[in-house]
């Protein structure tokens, strides 16, 4: 099959949070594609590509995310979209019954910041992006999600939340633009495979909220009791999908949240 099967050559995006984790394996893939990508994050990514612009960015600033999106309309006079990639995770319990108001319980800081992070940030970029699309008649975006927020996640409600109002936006702005030729589509990932973001902090909070240990939650990530396909998602696997959702082999699909999970559908 040609490398060239989505036809994204000299298409323009933008990814969020692109220098790490799921975001450099997008930015990879869409480099690879012949695509033009403008990385904005707050941390420079790895990527050499003569096709790749990184766009020091904090994506819960409206004054940042308008100087990205200029930039990118002053160097291409367009954008054909953007994937929504930036996110936190801070596990955390509702009510810690073990240590009351432990450094495990969510505080009002943490809600603030995760919501800035994964749901304002969104907002932010999305309306800035829409208001070029809506102008060329065509363009996607793709919101990433996580399974955690179509089904929940013990220690990670506040995460599931913020995911669950991803969710929310790109079934309505699929009904709102969808007359306008611009589609958004979501991508919410499973159990993946480790990066920079599965730090030993991260994995001793979400031991703590389920009353397990930091091998317990290892071993889960390859247990089939918990993902039927017996393995942790691979980044590259979430970054094919995306780059299929952005080209037009996908002109027919908006409105809709697509789990990449191995089959996980509860935890």
């Amino acid at each position: 099959m040609s490398k060239d099967w989505l036809k994204l050559t000299d298409k323009v995006f933008i990814v969020t949070g692109g220098s790490s984790g799921i975001g450099a394996a997008i930015v990879h893939e869409l480099l690879s594609d012949g695509a033009y990508v403008y990385n904005a994050d707050l941390q420079a990514g790895k990527e050499t590509n003569e096709k790749y612009v990184y766009v020091k960015t904090d994506v819960t600033s409206s004054k940042d995310v308008d100087n990205v999106v200029s930039k990118v309309i002053a160097d291409h006079g367009n954008v054909d979209g953007l994937v929504n990639n930036a996110g936190i995770n801070l596990p955390r319990l509702l009510v810690d019954s073990q240590v009351p108001q432990s450094k495990y319980e969510f505080t009002e800081k943490n809600f603030e910041k995760m919501f800035s992070v994964n749901v304002k940030s969104v907002f932010l970029m999305s309306q800035v992006v829409a208001r070029e699309l809506v102008k060329e008649k065509q363009g996607v975006i793709v919101n990433m999600s996580s399974e955690a927020g179509l089904e929940g996640s013990v220690g990670q409600s506040v995460y599931s939340a913020t995911k669950g109002a991803i969710n929310g936006f790109t079934r309505s702005w699929g009904k709102e633009l969808g007359e306008h030729n611009v589609r958004v589509v979501g991508v919410a990932p499973g159990i993946m495979e480790a990066t920079g973001l599965r730090t030993p902090t991260y994995e001793d909070a979400l031991a703590y909220t389920r009353h397990k240990t930091v091998a317990n939650i290892r071993a889960g990530y390859k247990s089939k009791n918990t993902t039927p396909l017996g393995r942790s998602g691979r980044l590259s696997e979430v970054a094919n999908l995306v780059a299929y959702y952005l080209s037009d082999k996908a002109s027919y699909i908006t409105g809709v949240t697509t789990n990449v999970a191995g089959g996980k559908s509860r935890g």
